[in-house]
């Protein structure tokens, strides 16, 4: 198990911002691919961002130019920062991670082996 333990989420207004963190304990973290995911009330889970191990940087239609995904591999912790955002953003974020070195689809939830707890994201208009 490679426990992932998200943290950041809260309550913001709508045009605001908010920055979500994960760290990872266990699994060699600068070697995996790092995820976030989002679940709005009766949705469906939804890929919201990626960093390669490389660090390169992969975003869902509806959150590129206004969130940024990073990581830190001497802290095990990948970031989510959030900006101007909208009652539409109003979810329970997860953060995954894929240690294996099989191929995958980025935006491919299922293909991350592990995810976190998650923590709510409320955005009010």
């Amino acid at each position: 198990q490679v426990p992932l333990v998200e943290s950041g989420g809260g309550l913001v207004q709508a045009g605001g911002s908010l920055l979500l963190s994960c760290v990872a304990s266990g699994g060699s973290f600068s070697t995996g691919a790092m995820a976030w995911s989002r679940q709005a009330p009766g949705k469906e889970r939804e890929f919201v961002a990626a960093v390669s191990r490389s660090g390169t940087p992969y975003y869902g239609d509806s959150v590129n130019g206004r969130f940024t995904i990073s990581r830190d591999n001497a802290k095990k912790t990948v970031y989510l920062q959030m900006s101007d955002l909208n009652a539409e953003d109003t979810a329970v974020y997860y953060c995954g991670a894929k240690y294996s070195s099989t191929p995958y689809v980025v935006g491919d939830l299922s293909g991350y082996e592990y995810w976190g707890q998650g923590t709510q994201v409320t955005v009010s208009s």
